[in-house]
């Protein structure tokens, strides 16, 4: 029997690759992201005017963002074969057109049959779009330096929450709720005039041309063996669970610091960017160190497997522990430094699992990976709204829910700890073994 095939940990080079070009369509994927979770963010910005205009309960608007990741996890299921049927840039630039028109229903007719169904829509065609955007990336950055790159795309939902946000909610209250719907319909068009024109493949992707020299296309692995995998399962339990926090507080967040701290409605949504400004500081960090790290020979069970459970672990604890606080501003600074160590998984987990499959898997076992994640923001926001509505008061209502996905989150990082690693995956998956230096 031949010895497995050794993969350095050393840089590829490649004669396609710019590193210039690479960052420059990172970039640009940025933005994308940025405008994809500014289109999630508007329903907890707008959430109190429409409950006021419209009559909804707090169950109500739980449900409607339930309701959005429902349509969200079929939609990543579909990533697999957007992906094989069109090319990144047609398949993304549809995507991004789907947004923008899918906004417009509901400030022309509002009600609640309308928002409800409008936001299945967007959340359906936002499904697909986190595993095509990894992919894209991926295929511009070599294995060793895909988290900060990683860390880049998550971050651009904590830039969404930090600028974007506070400039909607100014926009709200200056416009009223309607005019939200209309900026974001038209920040879509605006990206798309800038993509299709620029877009090309890059060299670590799936295509022939474009594979670094010397190298040779690899067989697909058995879906059956990779989702089943100790990496993926562990990996996709912490993500569900994570993302079950990330939607209540992209749905809630905002309603807890007016109902359940008493800020006003402008501060509680200036405040809604304080978790992400602590989670941009983590995943930063964490992501960058974790590059060096790699390609100096460090193991990605280590910097990619433990290091983002135990930061899942620290936001478990930390929000299990917030009905203990009385003071508001303790509390937020509370939610916001937990919240960062969660977050600080998705980079790490991603960057992690794209080792374990061929290029051309990626798109798809992405897109089951975060179909799973993505069930736990169907069960998140419904359920923190009955909690809120069943509860003495609004601030026992929350900070109860937060305690209950705290536990959770403490399950999920326990399951990561031990399940996770990637050098052990790949070399029973794809039968490739990691050079290390030394």
């Amino acid at each position: 029997m031949s010895a497995p095939p050794v993969v350095s940990a050393e840089p590829i080079s490649s004669a396609g690759e710019s590193r210039g070009k690479a960052w420059g369509f990172t970039g640009l994927l940025m933005f994308l992201y940025i405008v994809n979770w500014a289109d999630k963010a508007v329903l907890g910005l707008v959430a109190q005017p429409l409950a006021e205009e419209l009559g909804l309960s707090a169950s109500q608007i739980g449900l409607i963002g339930s309701a959005f990741f429902v349509a969200f996890t079929v939609g990543n299921l579909a990533a697999g074969l957007l992906n094989r049927w069109m090319a990144l840039k047609w398949s993304l630039g549809l995507l991004a057109v789907g947004w923008s028109f899918a906004m417009l229903p509901v400030p022309f007719a509002a009600g609640f049959t309308v928002l409800l169904l409008s936001r299945m829509l967007l959340g359906f065609l936002e499904g697909p779009s986190s595993p095509i955007v990894h992919t894209a990336l991926y295929s511009w950055h070599p294995r060793e330096k895909r988290g900060l790159p990683s860390a880049c795309i998550t971050a651009s939902a904590s830039l969404a929450k930090i600028a974007v946000a506070p400039a909607l909610a100014l926009v709200v209250a200056a416009f009223g709720w309607r005019a939200a719907f209309f900026v974001l319909a038209a920040a879509g068009l605006v990206w798309l005039l800038v993509w299709l024109p620029s877009w090309t493949p890059g060299p670590y992707g799936e295509d022939k041309a474009s594979r670094p020299a010397g190298t040779s296309e690899e067989p697909s692995v058995p879906w059956a063996k990779v989702l089943l995998s100790p990496t993926f399962l562990g990996s996709a339990l912490a993500a569900m669970v994570m993302y079950a926090l990330v939607t209540v507080v992209l749905t809630w967040l905002p309603s807890y610091f007016e109902l359940g701290l008493g800020y006003s409605r402008v501060q509680a949504g200036a405040m809604f960017g304080f978790p992400s400004i602590a989670s941009l500081v983590a995943m930063f960090a964490l992501s960058l160190i974790s590059d060096r790290l790699i390609a100096r020979g460090a193991t990605s069970r280590t910097l990619r497997g433990i290091v983002p459970s135990v930061g899942l672990l620290a936001c478990g604890l930390s929000m299990a522990l917030l009905p203990l606080i009385g003071t508001p501003a303790l509390a937020v600074a509370v939610v916001s430094i937990g919240y960062s160590f969660g977050s600080s998984i998705f980079p790490l987990f991603n960057a992690a699992l794209s080792e374990i499959v061929p290029p051309r898997q990626l798109a798809g076992m992405l897109g089951v990976y975060m179909a799973v994640m993505a069930l736990g923001g169907i069960y998140g926001p419904y359920l923190t709204g009955l909690i809120v509505d069943n509860a003495a008061s609004p601030a026992a209502g929350y900070t109860q829910a937060f305690q209950i996905l705290g536990v959770m989150a403490i399950v999920g990082g326990v399951a990561a700890l031990l399940w996770v690693n990637p050098e052990r995956d790949k070399v029973r998956l794809r039968g490739v073994h990691v050079a290390t230096k030394g």
